[in-house]
């Protein structure tokens, strides 16, 4: 499921990022009345749809373009930790219908990466060509580009501490954990080479599929 996980990260380019609101007293004041909760929203989660794209040096460690008014950058220049969650999106082409199980949304793979932002440095940026790869994945980013004329953004990294795996109904796939070193362990040589349900069409399900255990 290592390198599954891998292939999702970079297969997609949309995902949820959650943040905690810190409390209250500890809120920058530095916005209009109308963007303050009508209560104290201290300690509450949000979850809220983000770019980021799996960009070299550190494709195991999401690429984020950070817009520092919004929220998710807000809670996170207070000290929130951050969750990227993912889930395996099959192409369109239906699966077969008999079987309502096998490709049910419920026994698709999805994860959390937990972890936190931290700036991605100017050489890294240059060197690797961050903006170009970032934007191969989203055109319409350019308008956000760091430097632009309407927010202030940021080049940022999602550094993985935790990943939480759930690879669909638990008889036929794994739930757990993945320990950080396996995460970044995988090989592009291994992404390259996995598969994910219905990315080569369908084939109707004969049996269990048998779990792959990692040694914790």
């Amino acid at each position: 499921m290592r390198a599954e996980a891998r292939r999702i990260l970079g297969l997609s380019s949309i995902a949820t990022l959650s943040t905690v609101f810190p409390a209250t007293s500890s809120v920058e004041d530095d916005f209009s009345t109308l963007s303050h909760p009508a209560s104290d929203l201290g300690g509450v989660p949000i979850g809220l749809m983000d770019y980021y794209a799996s960009c070299s040096p550190q494709t195991c460690n999401p690429t984020i373009l950070a817009i520092s008014i919004a929220t998710t950058f807000r809670n996170t220049r207070a000290g929130s930790n951050v969750t990227l969650s993912l889930r395996w999106h099959p192409p369109i082409t239906a699966p077969p219908s008999d079987d309502i199980y096998t490709y049910s949304p419920a026994n698709m793979p999805r994860f959390s990466l937990v972890g936190y932002i931290e700036p991605v440095p100017t050489s890294e940026v240059l060197s690797y060509d961050v903006e170009a790869c970032f934007l191969n994945r989203h055109p319409d980013a350019e308008a956000w580009l760091p430097g632009n004329k309407i927010h202030q953004s940021w080049w940022g990294r999602l550094v993985v501490r935790e990943v939480y795996w759930i690879g669909g109904f638990g008889d036929r796939a794994y739930i757990g954990w993945i320990p950080e070193g396996e995460w970044s362990g995988v090989s592009e040589d291994e992404i390259a080479k996995a598969r994910l349900v219905g990315e080569d069409g369908y084939e109707k399900y004969t049996g269990l599929v048998e779990q792959e255990v990692l040694e914790l």
